[in-house]
């Protein structure tokens, strides 16, 4: 990789090379430890004698700027305080949007590993524990030996074919998914899904309802559209879709695993959402995230899969399944909003990564997904019955559950007055990361409680936890 350096006429050759690496430093562009190029080939790449970048290299070794170790190389030392950009005089022409930006909430951002605690509670991440890593890496190899043959290409905006019809065949096996592979889009997870969304169905001044409580990213991006956002309220049977004003053009919902109180939509409601959406020429977003493992009770049909007018768009992902890192997600669109879909999509990144989709393709077809997620459900569900059980006993004082059945988060609402705030600062002293349902809400809750994900926590250390979260609560009653 040659060093970007412009070398001018032919006077001052050493000291215009000098000037330009010695910016390079101060700016960052070459980085403290880097190593520089032997002065033999950067007198060839820039046509100069070899005296010439000498002379530069010892006047940058003067200023301490770089240090020659015997035998190895010359590398850039520690460099001083960069200097500061100069600011554009005056207000930029798009201030105004960049200040609209800059103040969107970005809710339910993961902190950083360190800023976790032992026992997290934390919601959207999947146990690492029974990731089959073997299998996965086989795939990996497999595709990259796949992607040898075909380097250099640009692949279909809508995704590999191999993987839209295991992801339709998937998704139609285990959620009831009515489609073919050419009404799969591969997303960059169900985010960049919800975003195509709201970009072909969006505009300032369009109403959009979303649960209240909800997904509160889902709210942003809408939001970030310039989507009048309609909070509709969600009872024990999902949204209250008599709530739903005529005029909406989207409406956003969880209906398998109520996100993030957890009750799942009845029937009666589900038929009643599909009515009200053909009635009012509106778009059901249905966000099917973590439904892949359910515990009880008889399967329910998926909206897309009772749809028989194309208004549902379904949108899944592996990030929940798998793992968060793997990013891959899908959009299941009806025919009406398909080619604006793909159009959107090629505009936003052209396509997703052609290695982690061949690599996903073949771990679906040789069965490790399904396996994996039997092997997950059998730890969710032991997780699931340890929360139940101890809300049930010695922490019913102060936690209500609210019922679910799928998933792997749960919510239990707060029985008693309880400082919520005061509540997760001393549990954090105590290595337990509590969350408080609070901001899933626009408004304010009508009651308090407790959000529990128990996708990252340990099954062994579970009980040491809840230990810890009761002591905690007998503090602040």
């Amino acid at each position: 990789m040659e060093l970007h350096i412009v070398i001018e006429g032919r006077k001052d050759l050493a000291g215009q090379l000098y000037q330009q690496l010695r910016d390079a430093i101060h700016s960052g562009r070459l980085a403290a430890g880097e190593q520089m190029p032997p002065s033999r080939l950067l007198s060839e790449q820039l046509g100069l004698s070899r005296k010439t970048v000498s002379d530069a290299y010892s006047r940058l070794s003067l200023d301490k700027l770089i240090v020659g170790q015997v035998g190895i190389g010359t590398f850039v030392r520690t460099p001083p305080a960069t200097k500061p950009r100069e600011q554009i005089a005056g207000e930029l022409a798009g201030a105004a949007v960049v200040r609209r930006w800059s103040t969107i909430e970005t809710p339910l951002r993961h902190p950083a590993p360190e800023g976790q605690s032992r026992y997290e509670f934390i919601g959207g991440n999947a146990s690492k524990v029974p990731f089959p890593t073997e299998e996965w890496r086989r795939s990996i190899n497999r595709a990259l030996r796949h992607e040898s043959e075909t380097r250099g290409r640009y692949a279909l905006t809508e995704g590999l074919l191999d993987l839209r019809k295991a992801v339709a065949a998937f998704a139609g096996f285990t959620r009831g998914v009515r489609s073919s592979e050419n009404e799969v889009v591969i997303t960059n997870g169900a985010q960049q899904a919800i975003d195509l969304l709201s970009r072909v169905l969006v505009e300032p001044g369009a109403l959009v309802a979303v649960e209240e409580p909800g997904y509160p990213p889902a709210r942003e991006l809408f939001a970030s559209q310039g989507a009048e956002i309609v909070n509709i309220p969600v009872d024990e049977q999902g949204m209250v879709v008599d709530a739903i004003p005529a005029g909406c053009r989207l409406i956003y919902t969880t209906p398998a695993h109520q996100f993030p109180l957890g009750m799942a939509m009845s029937q009666q409601r589900r038929q009643a959402l599909l009515k009200r959406a053909l009635a009012i020429g509106a778009i059901i977003v249905e966000d099917d995230y973590d439904c892949a493992f359910r515990y009880e009770g008889r399967p329910t049909d998926c909206l897309q899969g009772m749809d028989t007018h194309g208004v549902v768009a379904y949108v899944g992902t592996f990030s929940k399944i798998m793992l968060p890192e793997v990013r891959v997600g899908y959009l299941v669109a009806p025919p009406a909003i398909l080619e604006a879909v793909l159009k959107a999509k090629y505009l936003t990144d052209c396509h997703n990564a052609t290695l982690v989709q061949r690599a996903l393709a073949i771990f679906i077809k040789e069965g490790h997904l399904q396996r994996h997620i039997r092997r997950c459900h059998a730890i969710y569900a032991s997780r699931r019955e340890n929360l139940l059980r101890r809300f049930t006993s010695d922490l019913a004082p102060w936690l209500d559950p609210v019922p679910f059945t799928a998933g792997f988060h749960m919510s239990a609402l707060l029985r008693q007055p309880v400082d919520v705030d005061l509540l997760l600062r001393l549990a954090r002293r105590l290595d337990v990361g509590l969350y408080s349902v609070e901001p899933f809400y626009h408004g304010r809750p009508s009651r308090s409680g407790l959000f529990f994900g128990f996708g990252a926590i340990d099954t062994i250390d579970m009980e040491t936890a809840l230990d810890r979260v009761k002591d905690v609560l007998i503090q602040v009653s």
